[in-house]
């Protein structure tokens, strides 16, 4: 048969919040900065296959692209 619960469901340990808010903020951190490194693929991949830019240059553009925005998102 089942226990009866009379007291609290959770009976373990404390939650720790700021422990949660640093993984939070890394998670954001992640996903900002790992958008910003996709877009700037997208971009470079872009100017590869569509244009007459060529593989340096590309890199390049990425590379580019990639500190730019990273800059401005701070």
């Amino acid at each position: 048969m089942a226990e009866q619960m009379n007291g609290p469901v959770e009976t373990g340990a404390a939650m720790d919040y700021s422990e949660h808010e640093k993984t939070y903020s890394l998670f954001l951190a992640g996903a900002k900065y790992g958008t910003i490194h996709l877009v700037a693929l997208l971009i470079a991949m872009a100017a590869y296959f569509f244009t007459g830019a060529g593989a340096i240059l590309s890199v390049l553009l990425f590379i580019v692209l990639s500190i730019g925005a990273i800059i401005l998102a701070r």
